[in-house]
């Protein structure tokens, strides 16, 4: 046996195999597109909210329903009572800069 011919089996089994997972991917994709269907009817009739991340202090529970001051609540520096807190970042709009608005406000008289 020559080893071009070996070569060409393996490459051969190796294009077999690479269509096997294509079309293994895409039957599943038609599968998990109809489960997503199916959960999306479910939370509609149950009226479910957003997933619940951590079950702790209300503003770790999910960044889109958090109450962006309840952390800070006893004062401005204090420690976080709660371990998930250090596991998600602070929302992005307290850790923007204000800088871009000096001078754009005007005092009511």
């Amino acid at each position: 046996m020559r080893p071009s011919s070996v070569a060409l089996g393996v490459l051969a089994v190796l294009a077999g195999v690479c269509l096997l997972i294509f079309g293994l991917f895409f039957r599943l994709t038609v599968e998990d597109e109809q489960k997503l269907t199916a959960n999306r009817a479910l939370v509609e009739k149950l009226g479910l909210t957003d997933l619940a991340l951590f079950t702790e202090a209300r503003y770790t529970r999910h960044p889109t329903q958090a109450d962006l001051h309840s952390a800070l609540q006893d004062h401005p520096g204090a420690f976080d009572h709660f371990p998930s807190g250090s596991l998600l970042p602070p929302p992005a709009i307290l850790t923007q800069s204000h800088a871009h608005l000096a001078g754009k406000t005007t005092s009511p008289d």
